[in-house]
């Protein structure tokens, strides 16, 4: 039996890409899904359509909406009646570039924000709570090489400075929790096979130049990221909480 039957797990942007991988898998592996979707429904139900329909629970969120995580956990945790993993995987890439109008910055940063960085700390903060009650429980906290590195596209500031904020909350949770059972764990992808990838990369000289900068030549395929999320989402190995964990084909090596 997989160690993730019956585990209730919450991951949000399950739709498309990295998010409906890692759904279809841990369907896959006897987990019962939540996956919350913002708008694409039909992506969503496509990507958990293997998934037994009693195994799974579709929430529709908002995220831009501050009001909306509240309502996410609240689902989520009334549907078994706990939550054993987080993954928070939605986040949104706009273009921040610094000579755009004041009136185009502030919204694209303020939008940002709150989908990439107050939606998942709010989630964060009502797993940490709900986690700290029943004796433990794991986060899994989608980040970027961004993050560590910088974006390569100049017009991504938002973007990079987001995935850092939030990877810092999930560390200091590893750090001040762990001896209540609360793990948290970072993934930090480079270029994964994503619409939001392939959309950089036609701004950015084309998918052959991506590609060409890479160590291994190829992007991550998003069914990667999902295999790594299960295994995190297992807890078998404890004592990695607050890693980050790398996963860029040796193109960014720290």
């Amino acid at each position: 039996m997989s160690e993730l039957a019956g585990k209730t797990i919450l991951v949000t942007g399950a739709s498309k890409g990295i998010g409906a991988a890692i759904v279809r898998t841990l369907g896959e592996q006897g987990a019962w899904v939540v996956a919350h979707y913002g708008i694409d429904e039909a992506g969503v139900q496509e990507a958990t359509a293997a998934i037994p329909e009693e195994q799974k629970r579709v929430v529709q969120a908002d995220l831009a909406d501050p009001d909306a995580p509240t309502r996410l956990w609240a689902e989520a945790l009334a549907w078994r009646g706990g939550v054993d993993v987080l993954v928070n995987n939605a986040a949104i890439m706009l273009e921040t570039p610094l000579d755009a109008a004041d009136a185009s910055w502030n919204n694209a940063w303020e939008k940002t924000l709150q989908v990439n960085v107050l939606a998942p700390a709010s989630l964060m903060r009502d797993a940490v709570r709900h986690y700290r009650e029943r004796g433990g429980g794991i986060l899994i906290t989608l980040s970027s090489w961004a993050a560590q590195r910088g974006a390569g596209d100049s017009n991504l500031l938002a973007y990079s400075g987001s995935k850092a904020a939030i990877k810092a909350m999930a560390q200091t949770i590893a750090r001040n929790h762990a001896a209540e059972g609360v793990l948290s764990y970072i993934v930090a992808p480079g270029v994964v096979r994503t619409r939001m990838s392939e959309e950089v990369a036609a701004a950015r000289g084309g998918e052959e130049a991506i590609s060409a900068t890479l160590a291994m030549r190829e992007w991550v395929p998003p069914v990667e990221i999902a295999g790594l999320v299960a295994f995190l989402a297992s807890g078998r190995v404890r004592h990695l909480t607050g890693a980050t964990l790398d996963v860029n084909g040796a193109s960014y090596v720290r």
